[in-house]
Order: structure tokens, then sequence, then C-alpha cells
């Protein structure tokens, strides 16, 4: 059995105590003055000063202990009050000018501020319902039991139920426990009660009341798929048209003519230049088309890349090397292996650098440097980015660098920088253009993840 409690006096039981003690020598004293035999004072005077001696001695003793339990009682109440959530109870003269009125004024300037804050709460919490029931992607959240605690009206579209049919069941109930495990992000294909195609997850953990939650946010990704893949067929059927209304309109025009020329009796004493020379043309157009279609055969079949452990200093020195037009600075950085497709990215270093040699200055030109072009690598936090920068007049429009077949070189095939981008895509980093900031020309910068 547990041992029992001592009894203790309450505090203003003790208050009481120590104020009847501290007058207590003074009251025995007087009475024992009153009543001593060498007093010459009668009876009736005697009980009289002593009933009056006593009960003032009890009526500032109570009077004390009234004074120091009626603010504790007030500062209680309005704790309690704050605890409660009532933040509009104040108490009244709160004095400054002397410690109990400095902590009353303490706990109405408290009152206030945790007024404000949950005002401030409140509001910021029907922003967010507000703004969770506008968006249109499905947000749930479970909590450690995987009970669904939270859902907004894309969610219950998604799952074809009100709120108040699927709040706080499991998701094993609702067919959501592949949400809650497996990859935080990733491209979910399967059906839910309103509606099936290809879903877009990402899951992240929050705490409430120190508890772990999970967040699971759903959007359908049909629509914009659908959306990009129409404008990419636009896009390729734009451009195969036009290259192919490039190269059969002057053929077609040209057959006619020698059509033409052959259904005639007589004919010119150079018809057969005429036809050698026509069907020159036809032959070049042919040519030039067949070039186009092996380009966009190149570009849609490129191969996964077939990665081995590569230096990269040594690669990109070897294909500065091979440039014979301007000489190439390397700007060594760290050596650096990467795993990679040595050939794939000795590809994307060959276009980067023509790109650039065919983008500098006119030799001779008075004022311009020996060299023109530069390329090298530096370390980043997880990458390795190399860059690869020329001195000429930098890039007239940025939009148009990586749509596919769009050049502005009178030989050029359009692919380059679409094949050198898909290549940097399929290693798991990233390729840029942009005009340098320091000066004129353009800096390609290739990131890699190490």
């Amino acid at each position: 059995m547990a041992p029992p409690k001592k009894s203790r006096l309450a505090h203003e039981n003790r208050v009481f105590v120590y104020t009847l003690l501290s007058g207590l020598p003074a009251v025995l004293l007087a009475l024992w003055l009153m009543f001593d035999r060498s007093t010459e004072m009668d009876a009736k005077r005697q009980w009289t000063f002593g009933l009056i001696i006593l009960g003032f001695w009890l009526g500032y003793a109570l009077a004390v202990r009234e004074i120091v339990t009626r603010p504790l009682q007030t500062m209680a109440n309005l704790l309690t009050a704050l605890r409660e959530g009532d933040f509009s109870t104040r108490a009244r003269g709160a004095n400054r000018d002397e410690p109990l009125g400095d902590v009353m004024s303490e706990i109405n300037l408290l009152g206030g501020v945790l007024q404000e804050q949950r005002l401030g709460a409140l509001e910021a919490t029907a922003l967010l319902r507000t703004v969770m029931e506008e968006i249109d992607v499905a947000i749930f959240a479970f909590d450690g039991n995987e009970t669904l605690r939270l859902v907004n009206r894309a969610g219950q579209e998604l799952l074809a139920q009100p709120a108040e049919r699927i709040l706080g069941r499991d998701a094993k109930e609702l067919d959501m426990v592949d949400c809650l495990g497996g990859d935080p992000t990733r491209v979910l294909n399967r059906t839910f009660p309103g509606g099936a195609g290809r879903w877009g997850m990402r899951r992240t953990m929050f705490r409430e009341g120190g508890l772990p939650h999970s967040l699971v946010v759903i959007a359908d990704l049909s629509q914009p798929l659908r959306e990009e893949e129409l404008k990419a067929w636009q896009r390729l059927v734009r451009v195969i048209g036009h290259e192919l209304n490039n190269s059969l309109a002057p053929i077609k025009s040209i057959a006619g003519s020698l059509g033409a020329m052959l259904r005639r009796d007589k004919r010119a004493d150079d018809w057969e230049d005429d036809m050698r020379g026509g069907l020159e043309i036809i032959e070049a157009r042919a040519e030039g088309l067949n070039r186009f279609m092996q380009s966009y055969a190149r570009l849609a079949k490129l191969p996964p890349p077939t990665k081995h452990p590569v230096q990269l200093g040594p690669l990109l020195r070897r294909v500065a090397s091979l440039e014979t037009r301007t000489e190439v600075e390397i700007v060594p950085g760290p050596e650096r292996e990467l795993n990679a497709d040595a050939a794939q990215l000795e590809q994307v270093f060959i276009n980067l650098i023509k790109n650039a040699v065919e983008a500098r200055p006119e030799a001779g030109q008075p004022g311009e440097p020996t060299c023109c072009v530069r390329a090298g690598w530096r370390e980043l936090p997880g990458a390795v980015e190399v860059f690869i920068e020329d001195d000429g007049p930098g890039l007239a429009n940025s939009q148009n660098l990586f749509v596919p077949f769009f050049t502005t070189k009178p030989s050029g095939s359009g692919i380059g920088l679409v094949l050198c981008r898909q290549i940097a895509e399929n290693h798991g980093g990233s390729l840029t253009l942009e005009n340098r900031t320091d000066t004129t020309g353009c800096v390609a910068r290739l990131r890699l993840p190490v």
C-alpha cells in the first residue's frame, strides 16, 4: 500500500496561521498585563478590552489572508481562462507601480498576444482550407495507424465519396495502401473510383501532436500529358511538313518542266543538258530529304547509355585535340571519374565544341584574343559541371535552341543540341546554353551526377 499523504495546510490557511503567530506575543503580553492582579481594573473592563484585542487580532489576520489570497485567486482564474481558450478575460485595477499590479498587467498582455495569435491561426487555417478546397490536386492526410484524417474536395471526387463517409477509415478500406509505401515520388497507373489513368503521386511526412502523419498528394497527369503530346505532334508535323514541302515542291516543278520538254515534238539542241541538270536537282533534293529522315531516325532511336567508369579530363582533352580550325583552351579541374557512356559523352563534347568554334569571331579582327573557345570542368555538390564557352556574338533566340530540326546554319540539321540534351538527361544530368554575363559570347553547361 502506498504511504498515506501528509496533511498540509492550504496557502491561505498558512498565511492566516503565520499572521496569528506574528501577533500572538503582543496579544499574550497585553492580556497578561490586563489580568495581572496588580492592575487596578475591574473584571468588566478587563474582559471588554481583552475581547477588543482578540477581535482586532483575528480581524486583521483574516484581512491579511484575504489580501494575499484574493489576487492569487484572480490570477488563477485568468490563467484558467487562457488555458481553456478564453482570451477576452482581463484583470481590473492592474497597476504597474506595484509588483502585484505588474504581474496582473503581464497576464493581461499575455491574453492579448494569445488572442491575436489565435485569430491569426484561425485565419491561416481558413485560408488553407479554402486553398485546399479550390485546387484540383487530391490531398490526403493519414495518421500513424494509416487512418484518413483529412481530405479535400478533389480527394473526395477521386474516391467518389463525401468526406463524412471516408474520414476515419483506414487506407486498406479506401484501397490506398500502395500510396503509403514505396517511393515517395512516382507515377501511378491505376484506377480510382473517381477516374482512371496516370497519376503523379508525392508523399511527405509531418507531425501533429508529436505523432507522425503522412501527407499524400495525387495529381492527374493524363490531361497535361495529352496536351503536351498534341503539341509535340503538332510541332513534329509542322517541321516534317515544312521539310517535305521544301523538297517536294521543287521536285514537282522540275519534273513537270522535264515532262513538258519531253512531250514537245521539236526539242532544243541542249535539251539533254536541261534534262541532266533537272535530274541532278531532283537527286540533290531527294538526297537532302533522305538525310532529314536519317537525322529523325537517329534522334528517335537513341539507345540508352552503357555506363562504365570514364575519366572526364582525358576524354575532354582528346575531343578538344580533334578540332583543327582553332585552338581550344582547356581549363582543368579536379580529376574526376564518372559512371557514364564514353561514346555518347564524346558526341556531346564534339557537338558543343563544334558549335563554339563556329560561333567564334572572324580571324584577323583587331583586339580579338588568339583563343576564342575554352572548355573545362568544375565540381558542384553531388555533380560535376562541364562548361564550353566562346567569344562570339551570343544567342539571339534562346527559345528555339532545343526545338528539333530548328537551325540557323545553312547546312545544319537541327538535331545536334536536341541530341546532346537527350544524352545528358539519359545520364541523369542537364544541358543549358546561355549568354555570358561578363562579356560577349555563349556558354554551354553540362551537369552530370557523380
